[in-house]
């Protein structure tokens, strides 16, 4: 028995390496995350809003039309000194061609997350449905890793 008190006890202390919501991390079969993080930005979702816009530059020849789809989140910070007001998801319609890196700007508390056009459904039903959360990570080798992710939900 008495073996199994200091087990439990190091089993209930929090883990200081892990951040907030790492059971939502997929594996880490290239050792990337083996680290703490360096920061940690972690948000629910309170509400969104979607833009569709155009645009024409009238000044080029030919006239280049392009089409943006683009949500907007906000919520409440959730993790210790987190400092994120609101996120931008940009949807690119050509899936071939690779995103670019999620990216966190202090100044402006915004988190900018690119995905392909493909993802959109899929977003879009968790935030009628579930409760989402936002989770942006840095590494001092400097991995990144960004998810929209839900709760854990039980099936009905």
């Amino acid at each position: 028995m008495r073996a199994i008190v200091p087990f439990l006890l190091a089993l209930s202390l929090p883990l200081s390496a892990a951040p907030l919501h790492s059971q939502f991390l997929p594996p880490d079969d290239l050792a990337l995350r083996q680290e703490a993080p360096t920061t940690q930005q972690l948000l629910q979702v309170t509400d969104y809003t979607v833009v569709v816009g155009t645009q024409r530059q009238s000044d080029q020849q030919p006239i280049p039309i392009t089409a943006s789809l683009q949500m907007r989140l906000k919520g409440k910070p959730l993790s210790k000194g987190a400092s994120i007001g609101q996120v931008l998801l940009n949807f690119d319609g050509e899936g071939g061609k690779s995103l670019k890196k999620p990216v966190y700007d202090e100044k402006s508390r915004t988190l900018t997350l690119n995905y392909p056009m493909a993802d959109y459904r899929v977003i879009m039903d968790l935030l009628r449905n579930e409760t989402v959360y936002v989770q942006f990570l840095t590494y001092a080798n400097g991995h990144v890793w960004a998810d929209l992710h839900t709760g854990t939900v039980r099936t009905r």
